[in-house]
């Protein structure tokens, strides 16, 4: 498993589900209506059950580059931070709101005390954001959000669903060391 230490906190690449990751936190890559989807979100929704859904109604949206947190429902996580990357158009605030999604991400996990987070690559599905490009935007967000808040995490874990995924992080975290 590829990996790297930033400060304290291990940042580490796999292949795999994140349903099914016993993390503090699990992100998901959410829509701003927070109405659950396909992919990640689908995922997360159906393996979590009804109970995040219901919250999620209750929080009533979430904007591109911010995050919000439920419950993790019937996931081994302890809770789901949802997430809304943009979607790519090639524009320089895409990275920007890439970025920001990460950032958000990692200061809610802070606030919780959540001191395990897992993320999936966010953006490059539905979204369309290319995946080398969205892969040295995450890892750089990453690492700074990691720095940022010195000490609060133990682990950061990428849970990559494919092998090319897989790939385009090992070459972006190589690029980071």
């Amino acid at each position: 498993m590829p990996e790297l230490l930033v400060s304290y906190t291990r940042l580490s690449l796999t292949q795999g589900d994140i349903t099914t990751v016993a993390l503090d936190a699990i992100v998901n890559a959410a829509n701003s209506r927070l109405a659950g989807g396909g992919g990640v979100d689908g995922a997360i929704h159906r393996a979590g059950g009804p109970e995040i859904m219901a919250e999620c109604r209750q929080l009533g949206g979430c904007p591109t580059g911010q995050a919000v947190i439920t419950t993790a429902g019937r996931l081994p996580a302890k809770n789901v931070i949802h997430t809304v990357g943009p979607i790519y158009r090639g524009r320089p605030e895409d990275a920007r709101l890439l970025a920001a999604a990460y950032r958000s991400s990692l200061e809610l996990a802070s606030r919780h005390g959540l001191r395990g987070v897992a993320f999936p690559s966010l953006s490059t599905g539905a979204y369309g954001y290319p995946l080398a490009l969205a892969a040295g935007v995450a890892l750089a967000a990453v690492k700074e959000g990691i720095l940022a808040h010195a000490g609060a995490f133990d682990e950061v874990r990428f849970v990559l669903f494919g092998a090319d995924a897989l790939e385009a992080y090992r070459r972006a975290l190589d690029g980071l060391a």
